[in-house]
């Protein structure tokens, strides 16, 4: 158990939790985002892939219990990190490395942080309801939950789907980043790998990013009503 503590409390153990909880993060946003794309398939598919979610309540609290405790390891180690780097660093060798940094690098830990706030709200918008609870009393000729009629009206708003948009922008810019970052943190970066990776990283971030808000531009737009 001490090795374990004093290994958390490194640098190296940081990185390497902030790593490995980044990478679970990034393939729930994968899967997240292809789900709300049946949107686009139609109403019947996206209410039936949400039944089938909600089909057992224990093991989705589970998993969604899980992402929690995942997303506050993550966001602990790097506001920890932040922190003893800050630390460790004179001032001189930051102003060199804010000049040579690349602008999803110096803002990662500002976007994390919205995306953060970004992500209370969706949960209070589409899962608690407490923003809006008319929109979880929705019910579709079959009687289920109408997860299709939920995101038209949402995104009918274009302040929601405004500050979407803005949210999966700095999305995009953390993800270009955090995901390049998390292959050296784990050791998997080589340098005949490294534009592979950097590559990856970028072209993953931005699918993500057009994905997620071709939903919200399909519905301001009038395709999907």
């Amino acid at each position: 158990m001490n090795n374990l503590t004093r290994f958390y409390q490194s640098s190296l153990g940081k990185k390497y939790i902030m790593a490995v909880t980044g990478f679970a993060l990034f393939v729930f946003v994968i899967i997240h985002m292809l789900g709300n794309l049946q949107i686009f398939v139609g109403q019947d598919a996206i209410n039936s892939y949400a039944e089938f979610l909600k089909a057992t309540p224990a093991l989705l609290w589970s998993v969604r219990a899980g992402l929690f405790l995942v997303a506050v390891l993550h966001i602990v180690s790097a506001l920890q990190l932040a922190r003893m780097n800050r630390a460790a660093r004179p001032a001189k060798y930051e102003e060199n490395k804010v000049v040579a940094a690349g602008l999803a690098s110096q803002t990662i830990l500002f976007s994390g942080l919205i995306i953060l706030a970004f992500v209370v709200y969706h949960l209070l918008h589409f899962t608690v309801g407490v923003t809006h609870p008319e929109l979880l009393q929705l019910r579709d000729p079959k009687g289920r939950h109408d997860v299709y009629r939920m995101m038209i009206l949402a995104f009918s708003n274009i302040g929601i789907s405004v500050f979407y948009i803005v949210s999966m922008g700095l999305l995009l810019l953390h993800l270009s980043h955090g995901v390049s970052s998390l292959f050296q943190s784990l050791g998997l970066r080589r340098k005949n790998l490294a534009r592979g990776i950097d590559r990856f990283a970028r072209v993953s971030a931005l699918v993500i990013f057009l994905g997620n808000c071709a939903i919200v531009i399909a519905v301001l737009m009038g395709y999907i009503k």
